[in-house]
């Protein structure tokens, strides 16, 4: 009789599911006795899909297994239970140190009060107060010095002014935070660096955006997008070293700042263009506000920003999105991003007078930058257009929202979804994608690349020339080596 002892041979059983079905997988080192021994157990099978032998889950299979190879072989069922270890979706990072922390911490959700301008007595404007029921809120708003109830609105309501909005956001302060239509044009900085703060925790160590800060960049006349993307940047970077203290951050050298940086990149949760803004923004209070031009941020190491091709959408999918709304004034807007290569801002920002029919023409105002251009204006658009003003009546906006004042960016894209799942297209697209595939489709049909750039507001060609990587054009004569085979 084969005595067991520690080098007999060892059946390892593992788990294998198949069909929905559990089953054990037997897997042993090469042996002819193993292997004849198991093609004579009946309850065995060998597996041509697994190259194994198999049977079923079961404590009798096991207790057979056990029996029939009793004094020959060891069964060992130790990875049978083994747990299953799925991996992430995503690369994980491996730090030279301690990750970096979110240096700002945000507050518990609180109710949102939204502050637009509105008709009162005697057309006088008034800034309308809405808010979803709360019993705190309207508690205080009927202790407020500055809101007062408005029968004919129905709802409360204030003069307009940064003096209002900011006694306001006190008395609301725990209880709400305040959102204000895009229609609001606040010029008052400090305003808007409490608008802006008021979801962050602020502790005893907080640091406030210096308002000197937000002042030069008023006063340079940089764009409001700008203003709040630098104002959340150097905010991040003072409060990550506020245990310091702002006197020793106003102090630090190009070398610690640059280190800040480093770590961000280091995390790999960044993408290289937030890294780039952040380097810009603190660049901007050493040099510009705090005066320290011997702070040489120009050698901090930006990170390369990689040239991912944007998003394009074929001709058959857009005329998917543009037909699945029978609303025309969606239809209206949806047509101008693509027909006439309009961001989503240009065309909420377009007013009748910009239409000019006459020259076939767009103008478009204050686009990114800050500039002026003409755009193409469609035929079949212009058609659209003109039964759409004869059904609306838009007065000063081209595009106005349901109860008048200017349309939003927020209900534009929600618009474009909408169309989009409705059309059954499956790419993840954005309005902005109208706009790549307004640029790409003119160069498959020819046009100059000097027009595109010119039609679309790109001050530098090289911009523009990312479309000729996307295109079709002139790919359908050539003939893969494959195909030759």
């Amino acid at each position: 009789m084969y005595q067991h002892h520690a080098s007999a041979p060892v059946l390892y059983l593992n788990a294998l599911e198949h069909e929905g079905k559990r089953y054990i997988r037997i897997w042993h080192k090469a042996n002819p006795f193993i292997g004849k021994r198991l093609r004579e157990a009946a309850w065995v099978k060998y597996s041509k899909t697994y190259k194994c032998f198999v049977m079923h889950r079961s404590e009798h299979c096991i207790e057979l297994l056990h029996l029939h190879f009793e004094g020959l072989a060891r069964v060992d069922s130790r990875y049978l239970d083994r747990p299953k270890r799925l991996r992430p979706d995503r690369q994980t990072p491996l730090l030279a140190g301690k990750a970096q922390g979110e240096p700002l911490q945000r507050m518990h959700e609180l109710p949102v009060v939204r502050l637009q301008p509105l008709l009162g007595e005697g057309g006088a404007t008034v800034i309308g107060i809405t808010f979803k029921y709360s019993q705190e809120l309207y508690s205080r708003l009927l202790l407020s010095k500055v809101a007062r109830w408005q029968k004919e609105l129905k709802c409360f309501a204030m003069h307009p002014g940064g003096h209002s909005i900011k006694v306001l956001s006190d008395e609301l302060q725990g209880a709400g935070w305040l959102w204000l239509n895009q229609e609001l044009q606040v010029r008052d900085v400090a305003l808007m660096r409490q608008l802006w703060e008021q979801t962050y925790e602020k502790g005893a160590a907080y640091i406030t955006c210096p308002l000197p800060y937000l002042e030069k960049l008023f006063l340079l006349n940089y764009s409001m997008n700008t203003l709040r993307t630098y104002h959340s940047l150097l905010l991040r970077f003072l409060n990550a070293h506020k245990a310091r203290g702002m006197e020793a951050v106003q102090a630090y050298t190009g070398e610690e700042i640059n280190q800040y940086h480093r770590r961000m990149v280091q995390a790999g949760t960044y993408s290289c263009s937030f890294v780039n803004q952040s380097i810009n923004a603190v660049k901007f209070y050493y040099q510009r506000v705090l005066g320290r031009h011997e702070v040489q941020l120009g050698n901090v190491e930006r990170p390369e920003k990689p040239d991912r091709l944007p998003l394009v959408l074929s001709r058959q999918d857009v005329a998917k999105i543009l037909s699945a709304t029978d609303n025309l004034k969606h239809r209206c807007m949806l047509q101008l991003l693509y027909a006439a290569g309009l961001r989503i801002g240009e065309v909420i920002n377009l007013k009748l007078t910009d239409v000019q029919s006459d020259r076939n023409l767009l103008l478009i105002r204050g686009g990114k930058g800050k500039k002026d251009r003409t755009t193409l204006l469609s035929q079949k658009l212009l058609l659209s257009l003109r039964a759409y003003y004869k059904a609306y009546k838009p007065k000063v906006w081209l595009f106005e929202g349901q109860y008048g004042g200017q349309y939003t960016a927020d209900s534009l894209r929600s618009v474009f979804q909408a169309c989009r799942q409705k059309g059954g297209v499956k790419t993840k697209a954005t309005p902005h994608t109208l706009r790549h595939s307004f640029a790409t489709h003119l160069l498959e049909q020819g046009t100059d690349l000097r027009y595109i750039q010119a039609l679309l507001g790109h001050r530098n060609s090289k911009t523009t020339e990312i479309y000729t990587h996307v295109t079709r054009y002139a790919l359908d004569k050539i003939v893969s080596p494959l195909d030759n085979l």
